[in-house]
């Protein structure tokens, strides 16, 4: 199967542009819940952020502050939500890693529904201390 973004990385396929260099590009969104929607790709085909090399996410993650930087400038939004889905249950439609980046402005009806009680000290304890072991291995 060709990934769509591979194709966009190379111009195979059209795509409006908002900034390309060696490791990463971003084009304007096809959806646009919001005016200025942005999708930051690298143009290495990694499948999720779990493939991601640290290097690459440092540069796309510099790349996507300063994108959103000068879309806060020519929006004048509200505010800024960066989304990145992975894996079939994490809602990811396109196996190829990207990070939309989503303007926000005051009452937009763009809603995030999930429940906010907030969890047990000891529940979060125990969460925490699994991570670093993780991170340890």
């Amino acid at each position: 199967m060709t990934c769509v973004f591979c194709e966009v990385s190379v111009r195979k396929v059209p795509a409006s542009y908002v900034y390309n260099d060696r490791d990463v590009f971003a084009i304007m969104s096809l959806e646009q819940p919001n005016p200025y929607k942005v999708l930051v790709i690298p143009h290495a085909h990694v499948e999720s952020i779990y493939d991601l090399e640290d290097e690459l996410a440092a540069s796309i993650f510099q790349v996507t502050a300063k994108i959103a930087r000068a879309i806060r400038k020519v929006s004048n939004c509200d505010g800024m939500n960066l989304v990145q889905s992975n894996g079939r249950a994490g809602q990811q439609d396109v196996f190829h890693f990207h990070l939309h980046l989503v303007p926000r402005f005051a009452g937009d009806q763009i809603i995030f529904d999930w429940d906010n009680t907030p969890s047990k000290r000891e529940t979060l304890d125990q969460f925490a201390d699994e991570i670093c072991l993780g991170l340890k291995k």
